[in-house]
């Protein structure tokens, strides 16, 4: 396409003129316009990033420690703690509460099984900061004073372990679910203990336990 002489003269003027204020030293009116251009976009860009950072720097950093208070055994406990801890570790370590035991810590085994609002939840697989607000009950809180829960009576009278490592965590597992089902089939046990494993093969005695348990709990009016 040919342009217009009008066009091509003012062109020629122009690159001239920009010709003229480069030698002198100056900036050009078109360095000027690029200059101002890339500071508007930096202003922009300074505009959309300030938030970001902001929130960036609320964000909590895994070594940085926070306050929670969790309630485990229907006690209140104030706690500083790093995001990255397991309520596992902040139970044994921290509260000296060594009924849950440490096994897999990948959610495999199921020794460190507590409840969390009545429900079996792996202690390893769940932060300490995730259980505030929540109800946390472990094997010790299954005692009334010296004596025995339940399903604690039920599996030392059924013989419901052999070494007795994964013992707690199947205690656990069985007081959540006569808490949901006080009177479960042998079906409904045999899924309620499928997270918890016993390296010994004790199953018929841990099914037995908590047949046992649910006629305890059935006969103390459901208590815990």
């Amino acid at each position: 396409m040919r342009k217009d002489p009008e066009q091509k003269n003012r062109c020629c003027r122009n690159d001239a003129r920009d010709c003229e204020e480069a030698s002198g030293g100056g900036m050009t009116r078109r360095d000027f316009l690029k200059t101002a251009g890339m500071g508007t976009v930096a202003v922009a860009a300074a505009g959309q990033l300030a938030p970001e950072t902001a929130a960036a720097q609320e964000e909590l950093r895994p070594e940085e420690m926070a306050r929670i208070t969790l309630t485990v055994n229907g006690r209140r406990h104030r706690l500083l703690v790093e995001p990255r801890w397991t309520l596992l570790f902040v139970l044994r370590e921290k509260l000296g509460l060594t009924g849950t035991k440490v096994g897999c810590e990948r959610g495999e085994c199921g020794s460190c099984t507590v409840l969390i609002d009545d429900l079996p939840r792996y202690a390893c697989l769940t932060l300490a900061v995730e259980a505030e607000g929540h109800a946390v009950t472990t094997l010790e809180g299954l005692l009334d004073g010296e004596e025995l829960g339940p399903v604690q009576q039920a599996f030392f009278e059924e013989d419901g372990y052999q070494c007795g490592y994964c013992t707690p965590g199947q205690i656990m597992a069985v007081e959540g679910l006569l808490r949901a089902r006080p009177r479960p089939d042998l079906a409904e046990i045999r899924r309620g203990v499928s997270g918890n494993l016993c390296r010994c093969g004790a199953y018929p005695n841990i099914f037995r336990a908590a047949q046992r348990a649910a006629e305890l709990k059935r006969g103390r009016g459901g208590e815990s």
